[in-house]
């Protein structure tokens, strides 16, 4: 998608991982910003992974001081939370909902520090969120396409199969 109205053709998005104040600068440069967050306001599914995650956010800790949010789930997330690249490791998670364990890859990956009261944790490791939805929108502070693990990908599908 590169403009605007192309946004009315989607049903469901993934906002991915990558540099999340890029990501947004160039929403912002396609007039794309206020099309996405409207949308997202009113019910579509999304998932977002690492920097997705951090743009679908409340609240970003150690961010830009002009870093925006869509404000799609209640969350406090901290940038790079999980350390630098060189702290990347990959494991398994026990997710809410999925029967076997979901391969995830933490590259550079935000950390959740405040769940809001409508949002729901659907993984966590060693006791902190890092997979949570709020309706239709779902977060995760790893990357599961990494790891080739389609099952939080199909959460998404059940989000939208949910919405149509």
């Amino acid at each position: 998608m590169r403009e605007p109205h192309e946004l009315d053709g989607v049903d469901a998005l993934v906002i991915p991982g990558g540099e999340s104040t890029v990501i947004g600068r160039l929403l912002r440069l396609a007039e794309m910003w206020e099309p996405l967050a409207e949308r997202l306001a009113g019910g579509l599914p999304v998932l977002g992974t690492c920097a997705g995650l951090i743009l679908l956010a409340s609240e970003i800790v150690d961010g830009r001081s002009d870093q925006e949010k869509l404000d799609a789930i209640d969350v406090t997330v901290r940038r790079n939370g999980f350390g630098r690249q060189v702290d990347s490791f990959e494991t398994s998670l026990d997710v809410r909902g999925v029967a076997e364990p979901v391969a995830a890859a933490f590259i550079r990956a935000p950390r959740i520090e405040r769940v809001g009261r409508e949002v729901e944790v659907l993984a966590e490791l060693d006791g902190e969120p890092v997979l949570v939805r709020q309706g239709p929108a779902l977060g995760a502070t790893f990357h599961p396409e990494v790891a080739g693990d389609p099952h939080v990908h199909e959460l998404l599908l059940s989000a939208l199969a949910r919405s149509g």
